[in-house]
């Protein structure tokens, strides 16, 4: 099983007498769920919290600063491939980063207003929790995949989520 991250900075722009709330995206370049949007993130290394991987995949795919103490949790996510627990996600949110965002091999990024995330261009999953943790809300979830292997090519069935849960760290 393999645990990874995923990290939503979020910002509020001004643009004509107006504030728009906005999530920094990114396209994949490359790995799974490469041509998809999502937030950064990736895979914990040997001996790294979830925070400390968070900070440092935002860091390498799009070249934003983040302190491990500003992320705020907001879900963890259990996928489940053919009846096997494939991945468990932590989700982070942020408004506190420093730096602008960059293209890299591994991601194109795109702050992105709330209210126009590109849903159909997610994971399949991905519209039933990220609005709630963008609204501010937490969440668990477990979502079930099969047959395919990787997991960008199974087909999503079903799934659990408890909404506003307590996470303690």
């Amino acid at each position: 099983m393999t645990e990874t991250t995923l990290c939503f900075p979020r910002r509020t722009r001004e643009s004509t007498g107006e504030s728009i709330e906005e999530v920094l995206l990114i396209e994949k370049r490359r790995g799974l769920g490469d041509g998809l949007y999502n937030g950064p993130g990736g895979k914990l290394e040997a001996g790294e919290t979830p925070r400390e991987c968070a900070t440092r995949e935002t860091r390498e795919e799009v070249d934003l600063e983040v302190d491990p103490a500003d992320l705020e949790k907001a879900g963890e996510l259990t996928f489940l491939l053919d009846g096997e627990r494939h991945s468990v996600c932590h989700v982070f949110r942020t408004r506190s980063f420093s730096g602008e965002p960059t293209t890299t091999a591994e991601a194109r990024p795109t702050w992105t207003p709330v209210d126009d995330v590109p849903y159909d261009q997610m994971w399949d999953d991905d519209h039933l929790w990220l609005p709630g943790v963008l609204e501010g809300n937490t969440v668990v979830g477990d979502f079930h995949f099969e047959g395919g292997k990787p997991l960008d090519e199974a087909e999503f069935v079903e799934y659990d989520l408890k909404w506003n849960v307590s996470f303690d760290e």
